[in-house]
């Protein structure tokens, strides 16, 4: 068996989020020497969407491919880069004619990878159907890798649980962004899929998801609108690592990863 390891690390929430990854990514590859690290980015700009030069600063941490989701516009700088680099994607099922890329196959350490980003729709944008959209490129990549990873970026943990067991077999992992709470359900489907509702975040757990307490708090309370700004005490890097054999495409071990950093 030929091992292949991913490090897939949770929503980076903002310049607090930068610098755990920063601090942590280099000690985090010593341990478990991933051939190829994913990280979900489209909150790392102030707490909502993504810039080039934080595409930049990321992919010069070490991460190899970014991932984002429902927040990937919300810097309009990035619209008129993102066609520029494939090792950022945006949810591949935006309705044809959108910026950017939805999927790709990459090199690794030890061999090609596909990587596929994908958005829900329950409680979220009517985007076109994740499910179809991720057979037809599952179609496209499989003469070039047999392993191929997911991030589903979705609010509904039913939606996540549902494309898992129907992709079971057919791809190496599905990791579950967006909700900033990490789950506790990593495991490996009876197919051979390795999968987590959602990996979590890197921010302060000591917030609501990544924002300061006392704003979140005061726009529930008086559903007036409020300028969040991003906590930065009690910092976790959150994530998994994903072993796979790399001659079948097939999983056989997820860990996750929940680390103290202040």
């Amino acid at each position: 068996m030929s091992e292949l390891k991913v490090l897939f690390i949770g929503d980076i929430i903002g310049k607090p989020g930068r610098r755990a990854v920063k601090d942590k990514l280099p000690s985090l590859i010593k341990e478990h020497v991933p051939h190829l690290v994913i990280a979900n980015g489209e909150n790392s700009a102030g707490g909502f969407g993504i810039t080039p030069d934080i595409v930049r600063e990321l992919l010069g941490f070490g991460i190899d491919i970014i991932t984002t989701g429902n927040h990937v516009w919300d810097k309009k700088e990035i619209v008129g880069f993102i066609d520029n680099d494939n090792r950022i994607l945006r949810p591949a099922n935006f309705p044809p004619g959108v910026p950017g890329y939805g999927y790709t196959v990459c090199s690794s350490r030890k061999g090609m990878v596909g990587v596929i980003n994908l958005q829900g729709r329950v409680f979220m944008n009517p985007l076109d159907c994740p499910f179809r959209t991720a057979l037809d490129i599952i179609e496209k990549m499989k003469d070039e890798t047999k392993v191929i990873l997911i991030d589903f970026h979705g609010e509904a943990t039913s939606e996540k649980n549902a494309m898992a067991l129907f992709l079971d077999g057919r791809v190496s992992g599905i990791i579950g962004t967006h909700t900033h709470v990490q789950t506790a359900d990593e495991r490996i489907l009876p197919k051979g899929t390795a999968y987590i509702t959602d990996v979590g975040m890197t921010g302060a757990l000591q917030s609501v998801i990544g924002i300061k307490m006392e704003q979140a708090l005061r726009r529930f309370l008086t559903q007036m609108p409020q300028k969040f700004q991003i906590e930065n005490k009690d910092m976790r890097l959150m994530g998994a690592v994903l072993s796979i054999d790399a001659s079948s495409g097939k999983a056989y071990n997820i860990k996750r990863l929940n680390i103290t950093l202040n």
